[in-house]
């Protein structure tokens, strides 16, 4: 048995958020498609309630418009909005890591992430992944910073000539960097690995937009 510990996941609404706009990125929803609140509900297998929070989330972001009837329909993306949203993660979680530098911050959650992630397997990897960013934001001390951040994640940045093993295999090795830096509390260089990590997601989701 995988000796895997449980890890801190962003709350119901942000991930449903987050698996919504993975699959509008990633071009899995397309623009026009109707989202039903109850049967979008559904599918993510949790209540309409955050769900209808992400929406709201999602369409002041504008990635889909409010309809009437309590739906949504998708808006998309392109290059220009995509390359936006990346680099204001960028700027954002590299700033997350120099304050979690700064505070000297316990890492044991961001430590776990590390240790038990490559054993999780690429089907799981996901949600290690959302918790070693996750984990990084808290250590932050900056709630308005958590905020912010949670509201844009996108979830797994896989691009078109890209396997979810492969993904996670890169991701994983980037991850391993970040947390060298940030253990050695060495905040300019947490930052610029956390940086060029967002900017690799990003150009991994640009190839499905050529």
């Amino acid at each position: 048995m995988l000796n895997v510990r449980p890890v801190k996941l962003l709350p119901v609404r942000e991930q449903a958020a987050a698996s919504l706009r993975e699959a509008i990125i990633t071009q899995n929803i397309k623009p026009g498609e109707t989202l039903a609140l109850e049967a979008t509900a559904k599918a993510l297998g949790i209540s309409a309630t955050p769900v209808r929070e992400a929406f709201q989330i999602l369409a002041r972001d504008g990635l889909i418009e409010l309809a009437q009837n309590r739906g949504a329909v998708v808006i998309g993306m392109n290059k220009k909005n995509i390359t936006e949203h990346f680099y204001i993660r960028a700027a954002l979680e590299a700033e997350a890591c120099r304050l979690a530098c700064e505070l000297k911050a316990d890492l044991t959650e961001i430590e776990n992430c590390i240790n038990h992630s490559e054993q999780a397997g690429p089907e799981n990897y996901s949600d290690y992944n959302q918790s070693f960013h996750y984990n990084i934001w808290l250590a932050s001390g900056n709630s308005k910073l958590v905020n912010m951040l949670s509201e844009l994640w996108n979830g797994l940045s896989i691009g078109l000539t890209t396997t979810k093993t492969q993904y996670a295999k890169k991701s994983h090795a980037e991850h391993q960097r970040i947390f060298m830096k940030l253990k050695a509390y060495n905040a300019d260089g947490a930052a610029l690995e956390m940086r060029k990590h967002i900017i690799r997601s990003m150009n991994d989701i640009l190839t499905r937009y050529e």
